[in-house]
């Protein structure tokens, strides 16, 4: 098995990892129909810090709020409470963190509101993405034939289950093609996201990225970059972005709390630059590594601690 810890919560309590399970026809095995985080423990030199909790709380509940599933007696505190316990209980000094809320067995139809709104927090041991070689060299990606859904389809600012069977499709095709990543374009054809990350792209000392009408996700790391670069006085902006301006990048990379900040060095088999991770990659990447290693000050607020 590729990972494993010892609990996970499920609707207010523990349960033995091998037990965590539901029923087959829950609503949201046939549906779709919850919502999740995907959330880093991260060990510092002053002791395990959950990066962001507030926000991914937050982003979660929110998630829930579109989707009309907000899990009846369980507030967003007693959500961060059980994320911190998870990691607490299950002794990781580092992790990923899932916490899902989700629609449960009653009966199948499309209509969901009779199946119960249940909770689950697992938590266990995870390393790079994309491997720990990526961070410095880079990964090579492809523009996907699959496109992000059109605004009025899909609820893309919410991270709900379903969505991800296009993220699935992405990442498929690139893997299969011989990419490590793939990158999809939205419904009017300018660059939107990775599969599960946001994108971004250097030009001229300007970093660029696709705003979120172009059915990208407001990412929580994506907003790190927002606050790193204004403390270098670096401009970013939100654009449109034309598939062909990735070929003439500066430097490309893309951000998520799974892939951290990860440079992208080659695009439909061009080379992006000269190959290499990009100075204000690398600089972004050290700002951001020292604030969740413990080795600069966390003035942000970024860190909770166990």
């Amino acid at each position: 098995m590729a990972f494993k810890a010892d609990k996970i919560f499920m609707d207010g309590k523990f349960v033995d990892w091998n037990d965590a399970k539901i029923h087959v026809l829950s609503h949201v095995i046939h549906y779709g129909s919850g919502v999740f985080e995907g959330i880093r423990c991260y060990k510092t030199k002053n002791g395990s810090a959950i990066f962001r909790l507030e926000d991914h709380v937050r982003r979660l509940y929110d998630s829930a709020r579109i989707f009309r599933m907000i899990p009846p007696g369980f507030s967003p505190e007693e959500m961060k409470k059980a994320i911190i316990e998870t990691v607490r209980v299950n002794k990781l000094d580092e992790a990923y963190i899932r916490p899902l809320i989700y629609r449960g067995f009653h009966e199948l139809g499309l209509n969901p509101l009779k199946s119960p709104i249940n909770v689950m927090v697992a938590a266990w041991d995870w390393g790079r993405y994309l491997g720990p070689e990526a961070l410095e060299k880079g990964i090579s990606a492809k523009i996907s034939s699959w496109h992000r859904a059109a605004p009025d389809t899909y609820p893309l600012l919410a991270k709900i289950t379903g969505n991800y069977v296009n993220s699935q499709l992405v990442k498929l095709e690139a893997l299969e093609n011989g990419y490590d990543e793939g990158i999809a374009l939205d419904s009017y054809g300018y660059v939107s996201e990775g599969s599960g990350e946001n994108l971004f792209m250097v030009r001229n000392g300007t970093i660029f990225t696709p705003p979120t009408s172009s059915a990208s996700l407001a990412g929580i790391t994506r907003h790190c970059i927002f606050v790193l670069a204004r403390e270098f006085d670096i401009p970013v902006k939100q654009h449109v972005l034309p598939r062909e301006s990735l070929y003439i990048g500066d430097e490309v990379f893309i951000t998520g709390t799974a892939a951290e900040i990860t440079p992208v060095t080659k695009i439909d088999n061009i080379q992006v630059s000269d190959g290499k991770r990009g100075v204000i990659t690398k600089k972004l990447q050290d700002k951001f590594f020292s604030i969740i290693d413990g080795t600069a000050e966390d003035r942000f607020n970024w860190l909770t601690f166990i």
